[in-house]
């Protein structure tokens, strides 16, 4: 029932003391979904109410403290024993009187907690400045830590299993970049496309079905093409356009992003120079990945690429990625940019996107990879170049 077994789960905790014990934390309270999914199996639409899992340094299991009503989806999808799991009553829900870690923090002074030296996430989405306020009010004798993305560099080697499941979200990535671009022409609508995209995640192939993506289609046109992150209207296309697809698979929360960039018509110059520039720089740098060498390694391999041309790009041009949950898959932790030391490590797996964004347009062709033990691998089987369902033009 489970996606994976009882000892990978019991290694990912283990790696995780091992992590908390170098920090001097005792107990680590983790609100990120894909933290306590990663460490526990927990799987549910449940992060828009406060939620933990902690874990005890000293103890074998952690304990999973949420809603009520979502205690059940614990005992579903956890491999946690039913006495480690404790629900708060709905009165706490959005409640102007009580907040959940008032229950939170009860429960770890009842277990002899209250006075330990205590790792909190406090840059992440789903865990807020009063959450953190109440907590220190309730547990005025503890010491509280930043273990922000603890859990995260544990996660960022992926075991065989989780390489199984990102292929598997790539296979359904390709699949739902060929429904987006086969479905935009001429005439069509924005959101028709979007509709054809999302039929496309969520079946899946005919072995597996898909999971919902941490992040929405991005579907940006025409000049919006030069902000990289904007989704979707009811608009009509023109009989020439832009249109970037970013996407991604997902299977068993395991993400493969993927992004193209689609002509309608007859493809503007510009966007043509661009595009077989980011793609040779593109190959340069899967070419380059490798254990041993760093992400800045990589980044300059880009660099130096695009320098031949007079270009330049300050963002990064790739990061992390793996499992999650909305509002983003990428884990948070790797980048591929200048300064980034992190070294290459087989089985560590990353979305390169090297995009190029101007004032009134913009370019984006990305692949999914992991790190192998000598080189890098796709996790997406799709055309590397710029896109056009239109046979009267040339894309290339």
């Amino acid at each position: 029932m489970f996606p994976f077994t009882l000892e990978e789960y019991q290694v990912r905790l283990a790696k995780t003391k091992e992590s908390m014990n170098e920090k001097g934390i005792d107990v680590l309270l983790l609100t990120d979904p894909a933290n306590m999914n990663y460490l526990s199996g927990y799987n549910g639409w449940c992060f828009y109410v406060h939620q933990m899992l902690v874990v005890l340094i000293d103890e074998d299991q952690p304990i999973w403290i949420g809603r009520g009503m979502d205690a059940n989806v614990a005992k579903q999808t956890t491999w946690l024993m039913h006495e480690r799991i404790i629900p708060y009553p709905d009165h706490y829900v959005q409640s102007d009187d009580r907040h959940p870690m008032d229950f939170i923090a009860k429960v770890l002074a009842d277990i002899g907690q209250g006075n330990r030296r205590i790792g909190v996430e406090l840059d992440t989405y789903y865990y807020t400045a009063k959450a953190h306020e109440r907590l220190k009010q309730r547990l005025a004798d503890a010491r509280f830590v930043d273990a922000t993305n603890l859990v995260n560099y544990v996660r960022i080697i992926k075991s065989d299993m989780e390489i199984h499941y990102m292929k598997c979200a790539g296979k359904i990535a390709a699949k739902a970049m060929y429904a987006g671009m086969n479905a935009i022409n001429a005439g069509a609508r924005e959101s028709d496309v979007v509709a054809a995209i999302y039929h496309a995640q969520i079946a899946g192939t005919e072995e597996f079905g898909g999971d919902y993506p941490a992040i929405v289609p991005l579907l940006p046109s025409g000049v919006k093409t030069s902000a990289p992150h904007i989704t979707w209207s009811d608009q009509r296309y023109p009989s020439e356009d832009t249109v970037i697809i970013e996407l991604a698979g997902c299977y068993q929360r395991y993400h493969a992003p993927l992004a193209r960039t689609v002509t309608i018509g007859k493809p503007q110059q510009r966007v043509v120079d661009i595009a077989k520039i980011a793609v040779e720089g593109l190959n340069e740098v899967l070419a380059w990945m490798k254990p041993g060498v760093t992400c800045e390694e990589v980044e300059a391999v880009w660099r130096k690429t695009i320098g031949r041309y007079g270009l330049e790009k300050e963002a990064r041009i790739g990061y992390s990625a793996g499992l999650n949950y909305p509002p983003d898959w990428g884990e948070h932790t790797a980048s591929i940019r200048k300064g980034d030391k992190t070294v290459l490590q087989a089985n560590m797996t990353f979305h390169i996107i090297p995009g190029m964004w101007y004032d009134d347009f913009g370019v984006e062709i990305s692949e999914s990879v992991r790190v192998t033990e000598n080189g890098c691998e796709l996790l997406c089987d799709f055309p590397r170049q710029l896109l056009s369902n239109d046979p009267n033009a040339s894309a290339s």
